[in-house]
Parts: C-alpha cells; structure tokens; sequence
C-alpha cells in the first residue's frame, strides 16, 4: 500500500504521540528517542513526529511511502519521463529505518518530496556507519522550511 508521508516538528514528542494516537484511534508503529511514527490505513498516512524543542508546529517534510524497491524505481522512472528531477538516496539509514528513497525536485516554493520504501529496522537513527551526517534532503531542502528537524541534523528525515 502507498501512503502520503507527513513529517512534522514537534516540541513535546509524548505529548504528541499521545494526542495523535487519540486524534487517529491507533498508537504509534515505532518510538524512538524524539522520534516516533504512525502508519495509519484510515486514512492511509505515515505520520512522522520529530521531537524539535522551540520549533514544534512546523512542516519537517513530506513524502509518499510506496511498498517496494519495483515501486520506488517505476516511480522515478515516471516523474523523470514527466521533466521531474531526481536526487537519489538509496541503501541509507535514516530515521531509524534503512531505505531506499529519492527525492524529487522542483517543487513549487523549493519544497521537495521523498518518494522511499522502508528495507529494514534500525536501532539508530543514521546507522552505525554515517558519523551523524544528515541523511536525507538536500541543501536547498534545508532552507525550505522552519524545521531543525531531531536536534537540528535530522531536519530533513523521515
């Protein structure tokens, strides 16, 4: 099943799994230190909490989760085919999952879109190997919007 990803700044991040897990009769799939995440099927949204203390209500990002590898490439091969760009990011960790994931580019306002799939679980939020790099996005993503994101380096994550 694909679902849109809406990634979202939070200052408290129990208080705002506990409200959304009222607001959509479901808790969370997974909890992390300032990290948690929905997969809600009514309607079908990943909803995406990172704890950002001072900066909570803002847009982090946004995305679509697609069930597969096939899916994610026929999909970039399909908004290339339409003049979309592409940034790629595939074999990465980052949100606490391994995923394989792209991003397209040239979105009205600068705001880019993940298109991803999740490969595996992790207990970490970059991996072992990424030495805290910011794992997702672009430069010019960070400047799209208000967000630090998790303690500033995971501003653009899912």
């Amino acid at each position: 099943m694909s679902r849109v990803q809406l990634a979202l700044d939070v200052s408290n991040i129990e208080e705002a799994v506990a409200f959304y897990a009222k607001l959509f009769g479901t808790g969370p799939a997974k909890v992390r230190p300032g990290y948690a995440n929905f997969a809600i099927d009514e309607p079908p949204l990943k909803l995406v909490l990172l704890e950002n203390p001072g900066h909570g209500g803002g847009l982090n990002h946004l995305g679509i989760e697609v069930p597969d590898i096939g899916t994610v490439n026929a999909e970039q091969a399909r908004l290339a085919e339409a003049g979309l760009a592409s940034a790629d990011e595939r074999d990465t960790t980052c949100c606490y999952a391994k995923q394989d994931k792209f991003w397209v580019q040239g979105a009205p306002d600068g705001r880019s879109w993940e298109i991803y799939t999740v490969l595996a679980d992790s207990q970490t939020f970059y991996g072992e190997d990424s030495g805290g790099a910011a794992c997702c996005g672009t430069d010019a993503d960070a400047d799209a919007g208000p967000s630090a994101g998790v303690a500033a380096s995971a501003a653009k994550c899912c």
